[in-house]
């Protein structure tokens, strides 16, 4: 019991958060080559010559430059393990991060420092607070021109409603960065990029004569501001931090490796721990119980050598071992968990025993979905992980008919991964599964994988609906009658779904019918 506690205050279990093109994949690099768990950072949009990021395995990843699918990276850093639950930075795909931010205890939030609190961040900081997630913020791109330090800390707490409390503070305007004063550690570090910015920065820790000597009025501007924030009182709170209160800040540059080693000691000296998790029920399970764990990503074919399917399991409480056989909640079944595995990319290393926090990927795992959960001893339940709204809508057809078959356990299986969600109707039949996405990019990740990993080729009609509401048997009929209106079951967990073309129409059959029942889903910011 005593080492299954000691073994998860080690832990350190998070995501990166931000917008796309904030540099996301950058960081995530960076942060695996700062703990040495890589030996050379790649960059998406990198020079010439230069590879890829190793996280970004899908061809349309490559292709775009984009984080399409999540993945996990395990490393240590000072006697912690890290846990980096990698997500898509695209907003078309929101709702798998969401999923992701169901298995983390710490996010850390990416903003461009020209580009500042961006509709995308903010929309999945919301997530973060929906689910009181603690939030580290760090300003990113410092070494490129952009906007002023103090104008940023306004932003962040206007659109957040967190008090921003900076650990480090820039020496040198955006595009000019010389390095940060560290308010807590009470240091002054000078970086100095190495060649290509493949490999850490070189640090320099200045006295501050040296700093007013070799930095000038760069370093006198960074004094005074310093000093304002600590008459303003700015200065990290952990209590506050870890309430959701207050998030504190960081300036760095990941791609020049800059300020990247400083997040990893915050991280390790303020990120929360795991702590126990509660049930359905709202009782959280002890640590120390026997094992229990969340299945928060479901993903087939990361392998096209293997095409085997990988479910993506955040250990709760106990201690995981490979071999052990556990209990499937949702089916009351056995699960045996033979093949376990860490998995980046494409990049696997075999798991023989997990901790609270760690994240288990569990090969050929066709039983499981995202937020499903796995025990053993005695049973568990996790509460489910909810559904995005949709707002894009289209109908799939196979083009060639004697690749029925194959189109219909395509479909199948890209509903269980959550890839998109698929609505049926008794008037559209099987053979026309209605499509329903958070992004329209989601659809060419559908058409994408149907042809290369089920060898079919299908159409997309996109449907005039925009806005999806969840009713129930007694209202469903009558919404069905309505002009602009259909109604289907989604195939994941049976929801009737309500689609209407616009606002506008929704509000009108509400006004006609005041009795019906028109729920909201999560993210969705009409209401």
């Amino acid at each position: 019991m005593a080492a299954i506690i000691q073994e998860a205050a080690r832990r350190r279990t998070f995501a990166v958060i931000s917008h796309p093109d904030a540099g996301k994949s950058t960081m995530t690099e960076a942060l695996a080559l700062h703990a040495s768990a890589i030996s050379q950072a790649g960059a998406v949009h990198g020079k010439s010559g230069r590879r890829g990021v190793t996280s970004d395995w899908m061809e349309m990843e490559k292709a775009r430059g984009i984080s399409i699918t999540s993945a996990a990276l395990r490393f240590e850093y000072r006697d912690h393990v890290f846990n980096l639950v990698d997500t898509p930075g695209h907003a078309d795909f929101s709702e798998d991060t969401y999923r992701v931010l169901a298995a983390v205890d710490c996010a850390v939030m990416l903003l461009d420092a020209a580009k500042g609190m961006e509709p995308q961040t903010l929309k999945l900081f919301e997530v973060c607070r929906h689910r009181r997630i603690p939030v580290i913020t760090f300003v990113n791109k410092w070494d490129r021109p952009g906007r002023e330090a103090l104008e940023l800390l306004d932003e962040i707490e206007e659109k957040t409603g967190l008090k921003p409390t900076p650990i480090t503070w820039p020496i040198g305007t955006g595009g000019f960065f010389h390095g940060v004063a560290d308010r807590v550690a009470d240091r002054i570090v000078r970086y100095t990029r190495t060649p290509g910015g493949a490999t850490k920065a070189i640090e320099t820790e200045l006295t501050p004569e040296r700093a007013l000597t070799e930095l000038g009025g760069d370093w006198e501007r960074a004094k005074d501001e310093i000093d304002l924030l600590s008459a303003i009182g700015a200065d990290h709170d952990q209590k506050a931090f870890e309430a959701h209160e207050a998030t504190p800040v960081l300036f760095g540059a990941a791609l020049s490796n800059f300020g990247v080693g400083r997040l990893l000691d915050a991280m390790v000296d303020i990120a929360p721990s795991p702590a126990p998790r509660p049930d359905a029920d709202g009782d959280p399970r002890p640590l120390e119980e026997p094992f229990s764990g969340l299945v928060f990503k479901v993903q087939a074919n990361m392998d096209p050598a293997h095409r085997d399917r990988i479910a993506f399991v955040r250990v709760c409480s106990g201690r995981f071992e490979r071999g052990m056989v556990l209990t499937h909640a949702a089916t009351a079944r056995p699960f045996a968990t033979k093949y376990a595995q860490s998995v980046f990319g494409q990049e696997r290393a075999t798991i023989d025993e997990a901790y609270p926090g760690d994240v288990v990927g569990l090969v050929n795992a066709s039983a499981l979905r995202p937020g499903d959960t796995l025990y053993d001893g005695s049973p568990v339940e996790f509460p489910k992980i909810p559904s995005f709204a949709p707002e894009h809508f289209s109908v799939a057809r196979v083009r060639d008919s004697s690749r029925s078959k194959q189109f219909r356990k395509g479909i199948e299986q890209l509903d269980a991964e959550g890839v998109v969600q698929v609505l049926r109707s008794d008037v559209r039949g099987d053979q026309a599964p209605v499509l329903a996405a958070v992004g329209p990019m989601q659809f060419d990740v559908v058409k994408h994988r149907m042809a290369a990993e089920f060898s079919t080729e299908i159409t997309m009609d996109r449907l005039d609906f925009g806005i999806a509401r969840l009713t129930d048997a007694e209202s469903a009929p009558i919404l069905a009658r309505q002009r602009g209106v259909e109604v289907f079951t989604r195939s994941q967990d049976g929801a009737l779904l309500a689609l209407f073309t616009d606002e506008w129409r929704m509000r009108g059959v509400m006004r006609d019918h005041p009795g019906l029942v028109l729920h909201a889903l999560l993210a969705d910011t009409r209401g």
